[in-house]
């Protein structure tokens, strides 16, 4: 009897060694990278000019061409602090990062960047997605095209250049994914020859990287949806579902959520419709006509939902790549309340991350620019100030923070007050005004000095 028992014991614990090396799925993984962050306008930037494609005139310094701050191990320890898990980077490599055109051979300068900017992030443990951008619009803007030697030649260099990156980064682990394209542009309602285009890019995708072998025969994959459109997508889940991969559920889906357009991006006001100002329940102003009239929380959950039913749910975890709103400066304003604009970016970037967070699979990966320009009430996206370390979109940051907390914050001993560039901040390093004199009750950093309001 006691020999079966210890038999029957090691049988129990055997197989939960075996349970316990269970490799990660493609869920799994997701479900540890919220909230996410975007090294934006950065890799994927160079210049406005056709004449960059397959050539290698961007250089190094296209790092800085759209925003003013190289990155650093410092700006990615400032992002990790402020709770972020993950960092997608996107990057431009056909667009002036080619050193030789007949063989689409990435520059060696660029490949060793992109790696170093992507070790920053792997030194902190966060997770990071790397891609290939807009990057001139080689092939996003190509996807309906329709010749058969134009499709050849998009699938060469789609395969050529996903093998190089594939074999520069084969021994990382599965803190690193790679997400094929990132917005490939298709009709208003996409044609079939466009779908079946698109998946056929995608598949390319995967072929090249699994082809490599290494830690990439299992690597998590992002594979896009039309134009990321969240409606166009969930058209077309059973066909992604189809996809075909030797890796078992390590697969995603990338879309991005710019909703609405009168709110996020709208720049002024147009014959059609003005600009929303204010979105979120309780944050509509009396009076106003920049209040949302559409797509709001309950939209927001509609489409999170169909993306969990038709994706999560059957297995294939969400990447939502983009996210954001612009911050609007309207001081000025008659009938206007900057305090209601402000709550609405806060229950803009809350809802998201909340709903992402409550249904699960779903990683929301929120856009930076680094600029500092609100234009008035054109806005920014911008919620890190790279150059200085401080948070600048103090509402998006509350909003992300509400659902994800960021780490506890240094005790006041610990503080350097000094460091501390021009304005107001929190003793946790967020700018959170110009003046003292707009701000309420607490106790803040200005001009190297703790001071208290009361």
């Amino acid at each position: 009897m006691k020999r079966i028992l210890l038999l029957t014991l090691a049988f129990i614990i055997c197989h939960l060694s075996i349970t316990s090396v269970r490799a990660q799925t493609a869920t799994d993984i997701i479900n540890q990278m919220s909230p996410g962050w975007n090294l934006g306008n950065t890799l994927e930037a160079t210049h406005w000019n056709g004449a960059a494609l397959f050539n290698n005139v961007a250089g190094l310094a296209a790092e800085t061409s759209w925003q003013d701050t190289k990155t650093t191990q410092q700006i990615i320890d400032f992002v990790k602090a402020q709770g972020f898990r993950s960092v997608r980077i996107p990057v431009a490599w056909v667009y002036g990062h080619i050193s030789d055109a007949d063989s689409y051979t990435i520059d060696t300068a660029w490949m060793n960047r992109v790696k170093q900017i992507v070790d920053y992030c792997i030194n902190d443990g966060l997770y990071v997605v790397i891609n290939d951008h807009w990057d001139g619009g080689w092939l996003e803007e190509h996807i309906a095209d329709t010749n058969s030697a134009t499709i050849a030649k998009n699938k060469a260099v789609l395969t050529a250049i996903w093998t190089q990156i594939a074999e520069k980064f084969k021994d990382y682990d599965e803190h690193l994914l790679f997400a094929g394209l990132n917005e490939p542009n298709t009709e208003e309602s996409p044609k079939a020859s466009t779908i079946n285009n698109l998946l056929n890019y995608n598949q390319t995708f995967i072929d090249a990287v699994r082809a490599t072998g290494g830690q990439n025969a299992t690597r998590v994959l992002v594979v896009q949806g039309p134009s990321t459109d969240i409606g166009k997508t969930v058209k077309l889940a059973s066909r992604y579902l189809q996809l075909n991969d030797p890796a078992d559920h390590r697969l995603a889906i990338e879309v991005h959520y710019y909703a609405p357009w009168q709110f996020w991006g709208m720049e002024k006001d147009e014959s059609w419709g003005k600009v929303f100002y204010y979105w979120g329940n309780g944050n509509h102003v009396s009076g106003s006509s920049h209040n949302a009239t559409h797509s709001e929380e309950s939209f927001m959950k509609q489409q999170l939902q169909e993306m969990k039913t038709q994706f999560v749910d059957k297995g294939m975890p969400v990447v939502i790549g983009e996210f954001g709103a612009n911050w609007r400066n309207l001081s000025g304003q008659k009938g206007e309340s900057q305090e209601k604009h402000d709550a609405s970016i806060r229950t803009h970037y809350r809802e998201l991350h909340r709903l992402c967070k409550e249904m699960g699979g779903m990683v929301p990966m929120t856009w930076d620019i680094n600029s500092r320009n609100q234009q008035g009430t054109k806005g920014t996206m911008t919620i890190i100030d790279r150059k200085t370390r401080t948070i600048y979109g103090i509402h998006a940051m509350q909003g992300i923070n509400d659902v994800w907390p960021a780490p506890s914050p240094e005790s006041v001993s610990q503080l350097q007050v000094g460091e501390f560039p021009d304005g107001v901040y929190t003793l946790q390093g967020m700018r959170v005004a110009n003046q003292l004199s707009v701000l309420p009750t607490g106790i803040y950093i200005s001009q190297g000095r703790k001071i208290i309001i009361n």
